[in-house]
Order: structure tokens, then C-alpha cells, then sequence
């Protein structure tokens, strides 16, 4: 009898764990997805879209219930999207996409943002990455000027 106890504990302990992990994925995802939204916004060379993306990835960041993201990259990805948000310059926005991203990829390297492959890509003209749900190229540092320049770095 006690043999059962104890392994049905483990169990609810194990499904309960699951639970949590899958919640954290759902959550890591949507902050994911909205700044794939950004990403694209820039590809198309939208300072306008991109502006309002921003915002969207704003309020997932501060809405979502976001595990293991240490404070200081969440500030970090906040105060970078802020910039974004207020700017309607597309070079500025491009230019600190850079710094977003960059913080992107740490986040992607401590925890699982995906289900799915997320693919790191990199443009030697920017020195600059960006995180893509695709393999093929698509600049967010140029937009059409220099749609696919850049390579797959890594994958997630």
C-alpha cells in the first residue's frame, strides 16, 4: 500500500510538473511570436507597424508569466522595445533591434522559447543577429535593399 502511495505522488508530481513547463513554453512562445512580429514589421520596412509591434511585445513581456527570465535581460528587452516603440525612424528602430535581439538570443539560450526550431541569423554588413522561425533569410536590418543577406548562426 505504501509502495502505491508514494508512486502515485510521484505521478501528481510529475504531471503537475509537466503542467508548469508546458505554461512556461505557451508563455515563452507568445513573447516569441510577438517579436517575430517585429522582425517582420522591419523586414517590410515599417517603421509604423514596427512601432506598434513593439508595443505588443511590451505587454506580452510584462502580461505573461515569464519563468526564467532573470530581471535584469527583462529590463533589458523591455527598454529596448520602449525605444522601438517610441521612434519612427526606421533606422533607429533597426539599429536598436539589434540590441533586442542580441538580448533575444541570450533568452533563447537559457530557456526553451519553442516547440519549434528557432533559428539564429546573423548579417556580417550589421554585425548584428536575429531570430527567425524560418531558415531563409529574411533581413530585418535592410528590408528589401538586402533581403537575403545574412546565414543560419545556430539552432534552438
Amino acid at each position: 500500500m505504501k509502495i502505491k502511495n508514494i508512486l502515485f505522488t510521484v505521478f501528481v508530481i510529475t504531471l503537475s510538473h509537466f503542467g508548469i513547463a508546458q505554461e512556461q513554453t505557451e508563455s515563452h512562445s507568445k513573447l516569441l511570436a510577438s517579436y517575430f512580429q517585429l522582425k517582420d514589421a522591419l523586414v517590410n520596412s515599417d517603421a509604423k507597424l514596427s512601432a506598434t509591434a513593439a508595443k505588443a511585445f511590451i505587454q506580452t513581456l510584462s502580461i505573461e508569466n515569464l519563468k526564467g527570465i532573470n530581471a535584469n535581460l527583462k529590463s533589458k528587452l523591455q527598454k529596448d522595445a520602449q525605444a522601438i516603440a517610441k521612434s519612427g525612424d526606421l533606422e533607429k528602430q533597426r539599429k536598436t533591434f539589434a540590441s533586442l535581439s542580441e538580448n533575444m538570443v541570450e533568452l533563447a539560450k537559457t530557456v526553451k522559447l519553442s516547440p519549434q526550431p528557432v533559428y539564429e541569423q546573423y548579417c556580417p554588413m550589421q554585425k548584428a543577429s536575429w531570430l527567425s522561425s524560418e531558415k531563409e533569410i529574411k533581413n530585418p536590418y535592410y528590408g528589401n535593399a538586402m533581403l537575403t543577406c545574412g546565414s543560419v548562426k545556430s539552432t534552438f
